[in-house]
């Protein structure tokens, strides 16, 4: 199943719509609130627009102007509340993101897709850093994680719990694949490692290339 195509597919939209549900805000409280909150560890932020975000909201109907406040010399403040149509797109958006995968192309893993191009002796120290830097994190997610418990309700502080896992997942998983082509039995090694001793590709390789092309054909 895919997820509906929204009208708007920015991240901090819906951060966004979430805070205002709570109450009317300010694009600059909101700002506030995201930070004091962290959401910008979980959510790629750009105060810069948040401005044009609010804007964007407000031009579908799902946030409307509430009140404009002004305290002295001070410039005004436009408050910002959400809307129902805004209610209905912030649980139907979350509850798409919650409930369907989608394919998001992490970098790594299109650094993985073309590591071949390396020869493996290049690729194992860089791996090493890569599992060294993981280790760093890890550590330091997990005394922030700790931090945190004693201050906030452990479900507001879930997707650390979840960053920390994928963090745990993805150093056991470099860790295993760096110890196989360190000891030559990850299947292909011994191939890969030719090719890049004398250019030219392995029988092996040839012969799957040549099925898979010939799969595509039939197809």
């Amino acid at each position: 199943m895919a997820t509906k195509r929204r009208r708007l597919s920015n991240p901090l939209a819906l951060v966004v719509m979430v805070l205002l549900s709570e109450r009317a805000m300010h694009p600059y409280e909101i700002a506030q609130t995201i930070r004091q909150r962290g959401k910008e560890n979980s959510v790629k932020v750009n105060f810069g627009s948040l401005y044009t975000v609010v804007q964007n909201l407000e031009k579908h109907g799902l946030v409307e102007v509430t009140d404009v406040q002004r305290q002295g010399n001070r410039p005004e403040r436009t408050l910002y509340g959400i809307t129902d149509a805004g209610r209905a797109e912030t649980a139907e958006w979350l509850s798409d993101l919650l409930s369907v995968p989608a394919r998001e192309y992490p970098l790594f893993e299109t650094a993985l897709s073309l590591m071949a191009v390396l020869p493996p002796d290049e690729v194992i120290p860089l791996l090493a850093d890569r599992l060294a830097a993981l280790e760093v994190q890890i550590a330091s997610a997990r005394g922030a994680l700790q931090m945190l418990y004693g201050t906030l309700p452990r479900i507001f502080v879930v997707e650390n719990e979840y960053q920390l896992h994928m963090l745990e997942a993805e150093a056991e998983w470099v860790r295993g694949f760096l110890k196989e082509v360190e000891h030559g039995t990850y299947q292909g090694v011994a191939e890969w490692r030719t090719f890049h001793e004398t250019g030219e590709l392995p029988p092996e390789f040839k012969e799957l290339q040549q099925r898979a092309e010939g799969r595509s054909t039939d197809t």
